[in-house]
């Protein structure tokens, strides 16, 4: 994720009672869930750590603020009118969004919206929304349910075959591929996880 990428390689938060409650809740959280054999704990563990991740990652950012002129993805959704647009892609990426649209979330005019938008998030508008079409299918594919022509609909492909072509470009494997890489990968973790528990 682009956000990971603009974090350095270890991140210290001091401990100070009295602050970052919500990550001190999450540490809480994860730990009795690490520590217990409960029914439903193996779901939960990605979950807590998910939370985990996200309340470091809201500490860091609040601790290391952005000026005006920082570019980058945390750059780019803390500036309002860049966010207005970046959420619109985020909530419907299967929308046929144009640049104009977009721009006009952000209350802007086309060309310097683009301009904005490719200076904070180091891509055009459309590049990016290729870019979260592709994460969004990557992560659908690992649906064992979801069918081919599914997900291409859910990111905003009008046919298997344009999805298709999409996904090869830019992952360098088709996407049938790509899910039975997946599965294969993920049945000897599954496996660890069942004889653990």
């Amino acid at each position: 994720h682009p956000l990971l990428r603009e974090l350095p390689g270890t991140i210290h938060i001091p401990a100070r009672p009295g602050h970052h409650a919500g990550l001190r809740a999450a540490v809480e959280v994860l730990g009795a869930e690490i520590d217990s054999r409960r029914l439903g704990a193996a779901a939960l563990l990605p979950v807590a750590l998910d939370m985990l991740l996200l309340y470091v990652l809201r500490v860091w950012f609040e601790a290391h603020p952005r000026g005006g002129t920082a570019t980058g993805w945390a750059a780019a959704l803390a500036a309002p009118d860049i966010s207005a647009a970046l959420n619109a892609m985020h909530d419907d990426p299967a929308h046929p969004w144009t640049v104009q649209e977009l721009a006009d979330r952000a209350r802007m005019s086309r060309a310097t919206f683009s301009r904005r938008f490719g200076s904070l998030t180091g891509q055009p508008p459309l590049t990016y929304l290729t870019w979260w079409r592709m994460t969004m299918a990557a992560r659908l594919l690992l649906e064992p349910a979801s069918s081919l022509d599914a997900v291409a609909a859910r990111v905003g492909y009008t046919s298997e075959f344009a999805f298709a072509n999409a996904f090869k470009r830019h992952f360098h494997l088709a996407p049938g591929r790509y899910r039975h890489q997946a599965q294969a990968r993920a049945r000897p973790a599954a496996i660890a996880t069942a004889t653990a528990e």
